[in-house]
């Protein structure tokens, strides 16, 4: 699977297939041809760009690999890593799982409420969700902006004014768009309307302000800027 993802993805990428993938919606895909070898085009990708994924035969990969990068060569295409990636789907407010979702955080918490259609519907978990839901979320996934250049990491310490920890670092690093650093955090839903906290950063506090998710709106930065 190759993610391609960016603005200039849809114009670029028109030329590369037998079709025009800007036709697509949000998270439809397409079995279509890359210079004649099979490939499922999708509207999708986690880094709140607007972009495709390519899935494709792995003999097939390198090809389709320098054929992506040469059709972009003018548009400014360049590799990218999971690194990379994550910076983006931080800044876009982007539950991970294995940060913002696991074993212990429901779906609630992490705030994917939408994502949780019970009406007329069965299935493991739904009863769990449905408590939760009735009696509210336990935790709540806030947006913290950390004061000074040290990017707050995973596992911090989440600290109230008055010195209680209420909750944890989830996600956290530097975010390029905005020249600040950036985290995402779980707390307690009771402590979640705080504007204010400090983070313990490698046994030094640093306080951080609460912001509204996401940090950054492709077209619209936050006012975190």
């Amino acid at each position: 699977m190759i993610a391609v993802q960016g603005p200039l993805v849809m114009e670029t990428c028109k030329r590369l297939f037998s079709f025009d993938p800007g036709r697509l919606k949000n998270y439809q895909a397409k079995i279509t041809e890359q210079f004649r070898k099979p490939v499922i085009v999708s509207r999708t990708g986690y880094t709140g760009e607007d972009g495709l994924e390519l899935i494709v035969r792995a003999e097939e990969a390198t090809r389709i690999w320098e054929n992506l990068l040469l059709a972009g060569r003018e548009a400014g295409f360049a590799p990218a890593g999971l690194g990379a990636r994550d910076t983006l789907r931080m800044e876009a407010g982007m539950p991970l799982y294995g940060h913002e979702l696991n074993e212990t955080i429901d779906p609630l918490s992490a705030g994917l409420s939408f994502s949780c259609s019970l009406k007329d519907r069965e299935f493991v978990g739904a009863d769990a969700i449905r408590s939760i839901r009735q009696s509210g979320p336990p935790r709540r996934r806030i947006g913290l902006l950390p004061e000074g250049r040290r990017p707050a990491r995973e596992g911090c310490a989440v600290i109230t004014d008055d010195g209680r920890e209420v909750g944890v670092v989830t996600s956290g690093g530097p975010s390029p768009t905005l020249g600040v650093p950036i985290a995402m955090a779980m707390v307690d839903a009771a402590d979640a309307g705080h504007q204010h906290y400090q983070i313990d950063i490698r046994g030094r506090r640093s306080k951080a302000a609460a912001t509204p998710l996401p940090f950054y709106r492709r077209n619209r930065p936050s006012s975190a800027q």
